[in-house]
């Protein structure tokens, strides 16, 4: 391709007119000025460029640049596709210099496609926001399933759920909470059977399962409902969420102690608090809420009162002790724990620990306790007024609140009653079965006559 440049001194209207005209007799075939190697099946397309600044009032630029370049014919004459292109010069320059106010520099190329816009440039941004919903709502989506799919596969084979605690596994991998894993193994002792994993039916104790880690590590990050307002936190969290930050957990009134019941969102008190009517009650209303508050005073202050006069008796002894599981010889063998043979004030002695007292089958229910008796070996000759109560030793980690009791042996009353192990709850009794034995420690204050 053969390109040839032609400066113009003034690019007006009539000189873009007659240069094209010249341009177009140069370039006739068999001319003599015109260049000879441009063959006649190709034309020419101008492109004019604008250079030096415009003046002061607007005018036109001072210099022109026009290029001939030849391209392929598309239906017309050498001549009438310059003068075309001429004329589509002069009317581009035109609207540009009045759209523009006279600029100094133009650039126009005749026949130039328009620039297109690839989609790779373009940004989230400039999309409408339905849009741009649209886009990320996939991603929001897939995260959540993500989070979901994690909470089936981490769960616990028995409540199915995320739990808070430990997470053991039996030896094929299948997951169980430390409730359900403890509940477990206090069923198979009540049965007088091996506990089995849900899933797989292996054997399950605590010698063939272990702790999963990292389990406990994923289910930790993995979101989880607060109780009170909905939010989602991790669950390395929620409990001190739930406890100290919820604005909606359940808060008492301060003037609770006078007998008000009002309990609410914690972001109510304030309200509730100025409008309380417990404050502008008189002397007598508020009595009779004093008196059951000063009912449960009185009881821990006995207590506290009979363990300080006990700790005056001349003779005090303790024992760390442990009960093992056993069965009894009826028809339906039942489970009960027995401590060894120990001494005490010169006697032999046993404690004696069942589940449920009052039910046949324990295992079938859900809610357990433990009761607890001393029991005299020995042949006594004298009454001897016993007190007696359980507490957590150096080699137990029991939790069992403390509970004084009393009971006089004698020739004849060798056993005392059944005593409650005052426990926590159900699942502090289903951890003490399931373990193989329970450490705990037990003082005796013998009375003197």
């Amino acid at each position: 391709m053969a390109d040839s440049l032609v400066e113009a001194p003034a690019p007006s209207s009539s000189h873009l007119m007659n240069l094209g005209g010249l341009i177009a007799a140069d370039l006739q075939p068999g001319s003599s000025s015109g260049p000879s190697s441009i063959p006649s099946s190709s034309t020419a397309s101008v492109v004019a460029s604008s250079s030096s600044s415009s003046t002061s009032g607007g005018g036109q630029p001072s210099t022109l640049l026009i290029s001939v370049a030849t391209q392929p014919a598309h239906g017309l004459n050498l001549s009438e596709q310059i003068m075309t292109s001429s004329q589509e010069l002069n009317l581009s320059l035109g609207n540009s210099s009045s759209g523009n106010g006279g600029s100094a520099n133009q650039q126009q190329q005749v026949g130039e496609s328009p620039k297109v816009t690839r989609p790779s440039e373009h940004s989230d941004e400039d999309e409408p926001e339905t849009k741009r919903k649209k886009i990320d709502k996939p991603v929001t989506k897939m995260i959540e399933k993500l989070e979901s799919r994690l909470g089936g596969i981490l769960c616990c084979a028995v409540c199915l759920d995320l739990p808070r605690t430990a997470m053991y596994q039996c030896t094929m991998g299948h997951l169980m909470c430390a409730g359900c894993f403890t509940h477990l193994l206090a069923d198979g002792r009540l049965r007088d059977q091996n506990a089995t994993c849900p899933s797989c039916r292996t054997e399950i104790s605590k010698n063939t399962s272990s702790r999963n880690l990292a389990v406990e590590k994923a289910v930790s990050e993995l979101p989880s409902g607060c109780q009170y307002c909905g939010n989602e936190f991790p669950n390395k969290s929620i409990d001190y969420h739930e406890s100290n930050e919820c604005e909606e957990r359940p808060t008492e009134c301060k003037y609770a102690r006078i007998g008000c019941q009002w309990r609410g969102p914690t972001h109510e008190v304030p309200s509730h608090e100025t409008n309380c009517t417990h404050p502008k009650k008189s002397g007598a209303e508020v009595m009779i809420a004093l008196q059951a508050h000063d009912a449960r005073a009185a009881e821990e202050k006995k207590l506290f009162l009979t363990l300080i006069d006990l700790l005056s008796y001349e003779k005090i002894i303790f024992n760390d002790l442990q009960m093992k599981p056993y069965r009894t010889d009826e028809y339906v063998h039942r489970l009960y724990y027995e401590t060894s043979r120990f001494s005490a004030f010169n006697h032999q002695w046993v404690v004696k620990a069942i589940i449920n007292k009052s039910q046949r089958d324990p295992h079938q229910s859900r809610e357990r306790d433990i009761t607890y008796q001393l029991i005299l070996k020995s042949k006594t000759t004298s009454p001897l007024p016993m007190h007696f109560f359980v507490l957590r030793g150096p080699f137990s980690d029991i939790k069992v609140d403390t509970q004084i009791y009393k009971h006089d042996f004698t020739e004849t009353e060798t056993e005392s009653p059944f005593k409650l192990l005052p426990l926590p709850d159900t699942a502090e009794c289903n951890r003490l079965l399931a373990a193989k034995a329970i450490n705990f420690r037990l003082i005796m204050f013998l009375a003197s006559k």
